[in-house]
């Protein structure tokens, strides 16, 4: 069966970046983002002093989230984000020196400002989701 004319391909994030390179690039600088900048102590201190495990398991969740490979999927189960983070406290501080360093990745690893703005608003949503910790507003 011939493939139809008027189908476009369909490209996820994944693609658009570049795949695994580009994924790997933004977890590494996120992760130096982490352990360099002073504003980050509060959630530099929930990781283990030896940060390749965490960037490991981050690198291996962005690769599905992003559409392409499910490596996270395939070797730990579902996801389950929230649940697994359920141990840290995490609110408001916690998120945005989260985002500090992912906005700041992003910036240096994804050219394309279209997609890195809907990336940056994907993450933000995913961030702010993360949040367990009751705050008062």
């Amino acid at each position: 069966m011939q493939p139809d004319s008027n189908t476009l391909p369909v490209t996820t994030p994944y693609d658009e970046i570049g795949g695994e390179p580009t994924v790997r690039a933004l977890v590494t600088r996120f992760y130096q983002l982490m352990d360099d900048l002073p504003e980050t102590y509060g959630i530099r201190k929930m990781h283990a002093e030896d940060l390749s495990g965490s960037a490991e398991k981050l690198f291996l969740f962005l690769s599905g989230w992003f559409g392409g490979p499910q490596l996270y999927v395939e070797r730990f189960g579902p996801p389950f984000l929230r649940a697994r983070h359920l141990p840290f406290s995490i609110g408001t501080s916690e998120r945005d020196q989260w985002m500090m360093c992912m906005t700041q990745a992003l910036e240096e690893t994804i050219a394309d400002t279209d997609l890195r703005a809907r990336l940056h608003d994907s993450f933000a949503a995913l961030a702010n989701h993360m949040r367990n910790r009751a705050e008062q507003a």
